[in-house]
């Protein structure tokens, strides 16, 4: 078995410095034989370490020229990652792709976000990605399908935030964050909290050979994956004070849509803690989904005891007493109920 996995790497090397040869030999040369060069260069078959920081400053540096430049980089990085069959290379196609969105320039970002023009959630299609060679590349496959998930979750959390996580001017700066959070409608707010749980979501599905993180490669991209996370608990946090905040105003629609993303967040906990094992737990969040929950519980659970009695007083409603307590009690209640006001007013 030793014999024929240093014999495949001889042959992965072989086929790596042909590829770049044909490259630099091409006669398209100039903008588009660089670029090939640099992307091949940062995603060789090597399956035990991650490209090395000047092999992916190569590729970010490509981001300081033209649009045009930067449209032909992320053409190359795409074009690499779906003719392949290697799990090597996919994945650090990958780890390339997550480089450009963590400190890519902002035109390689800009090129990023618009490739395909049809966007979606599989967009970059490797759901079905497999490499069968050994058993330890099809492990490895296992990672390459879960980092894309993770990574068009990534894009698609910055078009809802509109800024990517790791990049945002405010991304350090609570208090400008707290203050823009102020401005958000309960829709947008509740809308952003949706979209970071199923960020989170995604990041628990990862597979559970987590023997595979001795592998440098894979450990590199949990690490980076880790950094994402920790950030997106910020924007977390930042959401669920606000909403928390503003409880007594939410409709009853609003609330239960709340308490079911803290749910699923709350349940994907065991396995993010499990993955992130020597990371901050960071309590302080987790502490707060709780306290928010049982403050959203007990409103959901007032409003529902006020919805059984107003019925009730409807039923022996015979001489249009009950019914005028019953506008009496909701036009003080109004602002629980919001727009579930015409909704209950029809049970009765």
């Amino acid at each position: 078995m030793g014999r024929l996995k240093r014999l495949r790497n001889l042959m992965h090397m072989l086929k790596d410095k042909a590829s770049l040869i044909k490259a630099t030999l091409s006669i398209k040369r100039g903008a588009g034989s660089s670029i090939n060069v640099a992307v091949l260069r940062a995603t060789t078959h090597d399956s035990s370490r991650p490209p090395s920081e000047k092999r992916v400053a190569g590729v970010l540096s490509l981001g300081d020229g033209s649009r045009l430049t930067a449209s032909l980089c992320i053409e190359a990085i795409m074009d690499r990652l779906h003719d392949t069959r290697g799990a090597a290379v996919a994945i650090k196609c990958l780890f390339t792709t997550h480089s450009i969105i963590r400190r890519g320039s902002f035109i390689l970002q800009d090129q990023l976000s618009f490739y395909p023009s049809s966007g979606g959630r599989n967009f970059l299609n490797l759901s079905t990605f497999r490499d069968d060679s050994d058993v330890d590349m099809w492990e490895l496959s296992c990672w390459v399908r879960w980092y894309a998930g993770f990574l068009e979750q990534n894009l698609m959390v910055s078009k809802v935030l509109g800024h990517y996580l790791c990049s945002s001017p405010r991304a350090n700066n609570k208090e400008d964050k707290e203050d823009t959070a102020l401005t958000f409608s309960n829709s947008d707010l509740s809308r952003e909290l949706d979209v970071l749980v199923d960020f989170a979501e995604q990041i628990g599905e990862a597979p559970e050979s987590l023997h595979l993180q001795r592998n440098d490669l894979v450990y590199e991209v949990v690490r980076m994956v880790s950094e994402d996370y920790r950030l997106a608990q910020s924007e977390i946090f930042l959401r669920v004070v606000e909403l928390g905040n503003r409880v007594e105003n939410l409709s009853y629609d609003e609330m239960t849509h709340v308490l079911k993303a803290l749910k699923r967040f709350e349940d994907c906990k065991e396995r993010l803690l499990l993955l992130f094992a020597n990371r901050k737990k960071n309590d302080g969040l987790w502490d707060l989904i709780s306290e928010t929950k049982v403050k959203l519980l007990a409103m959901i659970q007032k409003i529902d005891e006020m919805r059984l009695v107003m019925v009730r007083m409807g039923r022996r409603d015979d001489a249009g007493s009950a019914s005028t307590l019953f506008r009496n009690t909701f036009s003080q209640s109004g602002k629980l109920f919001g727009s579930d006001l015409v909704l209950v007013h029809g049970w009765a």
